[in-house]
This record gives C-alpha cells, sequence and structure tokens, in this order.
C-alpha cells in the first residue's frame, strides 16, 4: 500500500511510460532491490524494452523507492555488483585518492579528450592534468565539455545550463557544467519544500505541475525544488527557488521554512530526465518543510511550473500509487510522511527498508568542505 493508505479500488493504472530499471521478470521478485542484468552492463537503457506489464499497476512505497534508488546494491548480488562497478571508469582529480563519479564505457567512447587529461583504460581511470602555471581542472572540464556539446556529441549537453554543480571531495575545489554532471556520475545536490497547511479537514499539501515542456513533463513535484549551484547554501538555494517557482515572499520563508535533514538515493536516468538514458544520478536533497496559512497560496513565476493544487494527504497518497509524481519527488514524500507520523511500521510492512533506503551511503564523497 502508498503511504499508509487506505485500500482503493478502480484507481486504474498508472501512467505508461513509468519504468524500473532492470527489475527482475519474476512476479514474486517484485518488491527486491534492483538489479541490472548482465545484459545492460554496457548498453543504453530503453523505456521500451524495459516496460513490463506488473510496472503499470498500483505502486507500493517499496516500488516508489525501486523506481528512484534504482542501482543496485552490493549485498543482494556482489558478484554482479562487481562485475557492474569493474566495467565503469573511475573519475578522480590530482589530491584526492577518491573516486568522484562513475562514467560508462560508451561515455568514455564518444567524449573528446585531449592530452590534458590522463585517460588510463586499462585501469579505468579518467583524470584531468593541471599544475599552478597550466589550466585548471576547472577549465580542463569545462572546455571538455564544451567541445563535446559542438561536435554533438550527447544529447544531455543540448540543455546546456551555464550553470555550475560542484564536485565535493577532500581537499579539492572542482565545478563543472551542470547538463555534464551525468556524463561524469558525480553526486549532485538540491533542495525540496513541501509546503502544507493545516485545515479543519485536515493537513494539505500544495503539489505543483510540472511544465510539459520541461523533463518530466506533466508529473507532479514538491513545492518547490532545485539544485544548488556552485557557492550557493542549501537555505539561500531554497529561498532563490520559493521565489522563482512559487512567489512566495523572501521573508516568509526565512521565518518559517524548517530545515529537516537530507535524504540520498542512486538512479539510472531514463529520457524524461533529459539526454541519454541509462547515465548514473547519485542525488543528496536538502530537505525543508513550510507550514503555512490556507491564506497563503503559491503562484508560478517561472515557466517550471503549470499550476499548483491544495490536495489532502489521501489525494497525494492516490497520485503517488498512481505514479504520478516525478521519481525523487516520491521519495521526498514518503520522507514527510515518516516524518509527520502518517507512514509508520503499523500501517508499512517494509517500513525498515523504506527508511534505510531513503538515506543511502553513496560511494562517493559528499563532505561539503
Amino acid at each position: 500500500m502508498t503511504a499508509g493508505a487506505p485500500e482503493a479500488e478502480n484507481l486504474g493504472n498508472g501512467p505508461k511510460h513509468l519504468i524500473h530499471f532492470a527489475l527482475p521478470l519474476r512476479p514474486e521478485w517484485r518488491h527486491k532491490r534492483p538489479v541490472v542484468p548482465e545484459y545492460r552492463l554496457h548498453a543504453r537503457f530503453s523505456l521500451g524494452d524495459q516496460l513490463k506489464p506488473s510496472e503499470t499497476s498500483m505502486k507500493t512505497n517499496l516500488d516508489l523507492i525501486n523506481d528512484c534508488d534504482s542501482f543496485p546494491y552490493y549485498d543482494d548480488d556482489p558478484e554482479s555488483y562487481n562485475k557492474l562497478i569493474s566495467s565503469y571508469y573511475r573519475f578522480s582529480v590530482a589530491g584526492t585518492p577518491a573516486t568522484l563519479g562513475y562514467v560508462l564505457p560508451w561515455v568514455v567512447d564518444k567524449i573528446p579528450w585531449s592530452s590534458d587529461w590522463d585517460v588510463d583504460h586499462h585501469k579505468r581511470l579518467l583524470s584531468p592534468r593541471s599544475s599552478a602555471k597550466e589550466r585548471s581542472e576547472n577549465e580542463i572540464i569545462d572546455e571538455t565539455l564544451r567541445k563535446a556539446r559542438e561536435a554533438g556529441a550527447f544529447k544531455v549537453l543540448e540543455k546546456w545550463r551555464n550553470e555550475l554543480y560542484t564536485v565535493h571531495g577532500p581537499s579539492i575545489s572542482i565545478s563543472m557544467e551542470r547538463s555534464g554532471s551525468p556524463l561524469f556520475g558525480i553526486v549532485t545536490y538540491g533542495v525540496h519544500m513541501t509546503t502544507y497547511a493545516k485545515t479543519p479537514k485536515g493537513m494539505k499539501i500544495w503539489v505543483p505541475k510540472r511544465a510539459k515542456a520541461k523533463t518530466y513533463g506533466g508529473l507532479l513535484d514538491n513545492t518547490v525544488a532545485g539544485g544548488i549551484a556552485t557557492g550557493e547554501q542549501p537555505f539561500e538555494c531554497m529561498v532563490r527557488e520559493a521565489a522563482e517557482e512559487a512567489s512566495f515572499p523572501e521573508d516568509l520563508v526565512r521565518a518559517t521554512a524548517v530545515p529537516c535533514g537530507t535524504i540520498s538515493y542512486f538512479s539510472f536516468r531514463d529520457e524524461r530526465a533529459g539526454g541519454e538514458a541509462g547515465l548514473l544520478q547519485p542525488e543528496v536533497q536538502f530537505v525543508y518543510d513550510m507550514e503555512v496559512g490556507v491564506d497563503v497560496v503559491p503562484k508560478p513565476c517561472d515557466d517550471e511550473v503549470e499550476d499548483f493544487r491544495l490536495w489532502t494527504v489521501a489525494e497525494v497518497q492516490d497520485a503517488l500509487s498512481k505514479g504520478l509524481f516525478k521519481p525523487n519527488c516520491a521519495l521526498l514524500l514518503l520522507d514527510f510522511f515518516i516524518r509527520h507520523g502518517i507512514l509508520t511500521a503499523d500501517n508499512e510492512g517494509d517500513y525498515v527498508e523504506i527508511v534505510s533506503r531513503l538515506h543511502r551511503k553513496l560511494p562517493f564523497p559528499t563532505a561539503r568542505t
């Protein structure tokens, strides 16, 4: 059942394009963590050939977790996991032994590497060369991504943002163009806020519908969300996004938005994210709640959102079970329901698994130093 909701009938199937990357075909495996099959280790993912009839039925909370946290876990199948990881190239920079991201082999084949890179195909290592007298790692990475964009090497670079994302790690100061981050498989960071009101009929949540022209067009979202740019602090990002997406006044957000921790997950991207399917997306989201009065109404300010609707918890649960939310936004709502005592161990048999999976330990540095 979804988020502790009572059993419902005649709700219909979710959208046909929703997908579990590499969920096993046997129905009895439906609620296990996703495992990437061997034939997908070096191939790109396709929405059409991954879609199975069982995946269009009503979604459980654990299904929602699997939709987003789709990268396999070592403990579930060590041999397959090691085989998968060994197929990737590891992205790193001088000054730290840490792996900063995983790069897929077909991505490596298409990137226009220059002599400014150490590309070791035997050890499967990628690292920009730099020195104090020459160009920095950031300049090398930027030039490489721009050349790839000019060559039309990747669809994902067609949505060039002119916005930098920080690559976190000990003793490094690295940033790269936001649209290029999935090519290097680095951890990206964002903010998500759930805005809600307490009414005589119970809690209601402000839910926006994404603009059709955007990634995951037409799906439902969290009230406010956005990526954290280089040099930006999470709360300041939240204040900015709240104004841009929902027309919330800055003083309201600063006075009432409450930080509620983080969630983390590791996804395979699909076509709805924009660009090539199968790229790697480890993410950390900084979570905020904001309780407002019923007289506070969010309004679209940019082209990200079509409209907002004020829904009861039951209506949100229903939409979740139909797969109508953007996958990572579904996780944020599960986290919200857990923190507010709506989703509990008494009404969710997979409660412990869900809570654990909302806070995945990623295989890359996440320290904001």
